[in-house]
């Protein structure tokens, strides 16, 4: 989740770079190009043919505040299992959050998990047509050859392990494929982009590189989104598996946000195996769109006291979803250039999709919710992307980083088993 006054926070105003030029790495819109009616219903087919899986959506925290039945159509939020069917999408993960507030009360962030967990599974048993749990790269398989959704689950802020190394074990048996070893602040792990304050421990703690290597040791994604970049290089630096990002863009875009991926950080990423997977916040995608919500959130809040709604109200949900609907800033071609930009200076086998769904107040015209991979699968074509391309994009890019933090764990399992230890 990119919290809302976070994901809208203070970025450093900068002019916008110029987007780098094709190379032939990067497909380009030179190609011959199809009708739009034909490219779409193109993209629509890709979209339910290809494994689809999103690597970030805050379905949970959502639902834990304002719950609605998730197999039905909502009024809130930006995924539903209807919207999610009407989108071609397989396999969200959905994000265990927790929030910034709790790091400092370790019972209070690993209860927060728990609970979140419990929540997944009570929408996996209640609703066992529409959606069921995954917790390995076959499973995700498996299930989308049927009509349900797979939930495969990601930690959003390692904090919700308490400080304790035995609740990574823990939480993996509860489901936990892979952590988000930061958020807001920096905690007992490492450090955190979106913390103003000094560094706490320049990279990762000794506690987060006992934490990465026994994530190693499971078979549990290491995910580098929100940690600043010398704890990026930290993980890079010890991590015997790929990383991923989880819900991540390029900085490329944003100068000086650290939120963001770096140019050097992507080429790192990608060396070691890695994944970029690009969200679709519009704060994320260019500097001029940081401050644009501002006002809408201001009105939107003042309409609502003047009402006398209760912010998490039935009333007040669907409001909020209602400007929001009206509001889009950015676009698809927006998310695309992302997309690009991993692709010209990594290849294509790097870069995947997080939309951060449920957990962003903006979104870009287009992409809205769930319904929208389409979209964005029509404008990947449109630029020259292969199917097969696309499907790397859609899904297959990380899982194959699965597949090999799972083996990985196989070789580390081995091997201790060998020495004895």
């Amino acid at each position: 989740m990119a919290l809302l006054v976070l994901a809208t926070g203070s970025r450093p105003a900068q002019s916008q770079p110029t987007q780098s030029q094709p190379t032939q790495s990067q497909p380009t819109q030179s190609q011959p190009t199809q009708s739009q009616p034909t490219l779409q219903a193109r993209a629509d087919r890709l979209a339910r043919d290809a494994l689809l899986v999103d690597g970030h959506i805050d379905l949970p925290y959502r639902l834990n505040n304002f719950y609605e039945n998730p197999a039905d159509s909502t009024i809130g939020g930006d995924f539903d299992y209807p919207r999610a069917r009407a989108g071609g999408l397989d396999a969200p993960f959905m994000s265990i959050y927790i929030p910034t507030h709790l790091q400092d009360t370790p019972g209070a962030a690993t209860d927060r998990a728990s609970t979140l967990i419990g929540l997944v599974e009570r929408i996996a048993d209640e609703h066992p047509d529409e959606f069921a749990l995954a917790t390995s790269p076959e499973d995700v398989r498996r299930l989308a050859a049927t009509d349900a959704v797979a939930l495969p689950m990601g930690m959003e802020n390692g904090a919700g392990l308490g400080g304790t190394l035995e609740h990574v074990q823990r939480f993996y048996e509860r489901g936990i494929r892979y952590i988000t070893l930061t958020h807001g602040a920096h905690n007992r792990i490492g450090d955190s982009s979106y913390d103003d304050s000094p560094p706490r421990w320049n990279g990762l703690s000794p506690f987060g590189e006992n934490v990465v290597a026994k994530m190693n040791r499971l078979g549990m994604m290491v995910d580098i989104s929100h940690v600043t970049d010398s704890t990026a290089a930290d993980v890079l630096a010890q991590t015997k598996a790929p990383v991923i990002a989880s819900h991540s863009s390029c900085r490329h875009f944003t100068p000086g946000w650290e939120r963001n991926v770096s140019d050097a950080l992507l080429q790192d990423i990608a060396d070691a195996g890695g994944v970029v997977m690009i969200t679709f916040g519009s704060s994320f995608l260019r500097d001029e769109y940081q401050d644009r919500d501002d006002p809408i959130r201001s009105e939107m809040r003042a309409h609502v006291d003047s009402m006398g709604w209760a912010e998490d109200s039935r009333k007040a949900v669907a409001y909020e979803e209602a400007v929001r609907d009206e509001h889009p800033i950015g676009t698809v071609q927006d998310v695309a250039d992302h997309i690009d930009h991993v692709v010209d200076r990594v290849g294509v086998e790097h870069v995947g999709l997080g939309s951060d769904f449920d957990g962003v107040f903006a979104l870009p015209a287009g992409l809205q919710d769930a319904s929208g991979y389409p979209n964005l699968v029509a404008e990947l074509l449109r630029r020259g992307y292969a199917e097969g391309e696309v499907r790397k994009i859609l899904g297959e890019n990380v899982l194959r980083v699965w597949v090999e933090v799972e083996a990985t764990a196989e070789r580390l399992q081995a091997a201790s088993a060998q020495s004895g230890r």
